[in-house]
């Protein structure tokens, strides 16, 4: 099996096949392959693409981009940071975005935050809230919550004895300990404070099979709503060749070390929020999985296994994506290889309350990517069906996108897709920096490769990463703003003159 290096840095588990072909949307027409990069837009099918703007930040530029189907800039906001991920139009036509501190030194890594900030229409800021410190930092994902409130991952530090204690195995704790990821949800205090009004630790729902003596000591089979700590394959031996091509791309600092990515063990990538279920769906790229947890607890009962709104206190409701990380599947069953955007269909769209998933490294391949579209086994309690001994449903997922050839689409990294009103699906190939909009059936209505570069410079005036004069278009995220979104209530949205300077792409 051919892995690229960058697939095998980011220790991504091989998959297995289907028994049968899943129930899946006709393939798409011709794509552009990864070697041809134009600039800007290159496709436009006005009766079929969704009406509306696009909203995305190059990954490592302090700009955010609004633009129209015609591929035109109609608004601009600026930020002093580049983005550590995701970005939220406000329905007041502000911008909530998580920012990334250019001088924080800890957690080197991709997707690192540090700051949330909230920029008006005109630029200037409403609210901003650092949360970085040598213990504990923000990353990759955010999500607005109806109370406005706002629910962000973050990272935090656990010693090697603290993981030894936690039965992780003695050849998989690297020198510097682990990083789980946690769940914060913050009230906004402007113009520059907060309050953590309730956490989630993934560090409270273990399960090991290690060390008899602990406390965490259990069949991961047994308890499906535990993370086994062992979960997953071992980190590779990171190679200085392999190292120095994640840095190129921009993906983790210049200081980064083979331990780091060592640590950071699951790499949740993204967050979002059911309003009607008050439930929260995270991605675990490193154990190829989505998983579901209960907003509906305190941070008491998050720590335990009882209380909230479905009993279950913390414990994971759902989880789909790879069954054998808790024991009730063979690694062949795998279905999603490091993956991210796992977020609900809106209510009144199509394929409402479902979930889709960028897949970046369909069974383990190293060689293309796909968008899966899955059903919930939802009860009306507001758990979800699981047989004894059985994984969860679906076995396959309900509606595919894949290109043809399947592989003129990958991208290793970031990345995102989620459904439109009229039924399309907006997707990021993120690592190219190309935008594109699909039917049910398949076929592109809209394709739009980003011109623009980053420009923000550390203190000394040099590049935040290097190689990124060679290919800085990478893009975390994409999303669709319809004509009728109420931050746009009133607004004049006219292709800015002159557009902004574009970026030329290097050749492959």
């Amino acid at each position: 099996m051919k892995i690229r290096p960058v697939i095998l840095v980011l220790a991504l588990c091989a998959g297995g096949c289907a028994e049968k072909e899943p129930a899946a949307a006709p393939r798409a027409e011709n794509a552009a392959t990864q070697v041809a990069r134009p600039s800007g837009l290159t496709k436009h099918d006005a009766a079929r693409v969704s009406p509306g703007y696009v909203l995305y930040a190059p990954l490592l530029s302090n700009r955010t981009y609004l633009i129209d189907n015609e591929g035109r800039v109609v608004h601009v906001w600026q930020s002093i940071t580049s983005p550590g991920g995701e970005q939220v139009l406000m329905d007041d036509g502000s911008l909530l975005r998580l920012g990334r501190d250019l001088d924080f030194e800890h957690f080197r890594t991709g997707g690192v935050g540090g700051w949330l900030e909230r920029i008006d229409w005109d630029g200037e800021e409403q609210w901003a809230w650092k949360f970085a410190s040598e213990r504990a930092v923000t990353h990759h994902d955010f999500e607005p919550l109806p109370n406005g409130n706002v629910l962000a991952l973050a990272w935090e530090k656990k010693t090697p004895e603290e993981a030894r204690r936690a039965g992780r195995r003695a050849d998989r704790i690297p020198a510097q300990g682990l990083w789980p990821d946690f769940v914060i949800e913050v009230k906004p205090e402007p113009p520059r404070s907060g309050a953590i009004v309730w956490e989630w630790h993934v560090w409270d729902q273990l399960v090991q099979h290690v060390d008899a003596t602990g406390e965490t000591y259990g069949a991961p089979s047994e308890h499906p709503g535990k993370l086994d700590i062992n979960a997953g394959s071992p980190p590779p031996t990171v190679s200085d060749e392999e190292l120095a091509q994640l840095k190129a791309l921009g993906y983790v600092p210049d200081d980064a070390k083979p331990e780091d990515l060592e640590a950071d063990f699951l790499h949740v990538n993204a967050i979002d929020y059911h309003a009607g279920l008050d439930q929260i769906a995270l991605s675990v790229p490193t154990l190829g999985e989505v998983w579901i947890l209960d907003h509906g607890t305190t941070t008491e009962e998050a720590r335990t296994s009882s209380g909230g709104k479905r009993g279950r206190g913390g414990e994971i409701l759902y989880r789909w994506g790879n069954p054998s990380s808790y024991g009730r599947s063979s690694p062949s069953e795998q279905r999603l290889g490091y993956q991210h955007d796992a977020r609900w269909v809106p209510e009144g769209f199509p394929g409402a309350g479902r979930i889709t998933i960028f897949n970046n490294n369909v069974g383990g391949s190293g060689e293309w990517s796909a968008i899966e579209e899955i059903e919930l086994p939802l009860l009306p309690s507001g758990l979800y069906a699981l047989a004894s001994g059985a994984a969860f449903a679906p076995r396959e997922p309900a509606w595919r996108y894949e290109a043809e050839p399947r592989e003129s689409f990958f991208a290793p990294f970031i990345s995102g897709a989620h459904r439109t009103a009229n039924g399309n699906t907006l997707i990021c190939s993120g690592t190219q920096g190309r935008l594109f909009e699909v039917t049910p059936a398949g076929e592109i209505v809209w394709e739009f490769w980003n011109p623009y570069a980053g420009s923000v410079r550390l203190k000394d005036g040099s590049l935040p990463q290097p190689g990124l004069d060679k290919d800085p278009h990478a893009v975390f995220r994409a999303t669709r703003i319809p004509p009728d979104h109420p931050a746009l209530r009133g607004r004049k949205l006219a292709p800015l003159d002159p557009q902004p300077e574009v970026t030329p792409r290097a050749a492959d």
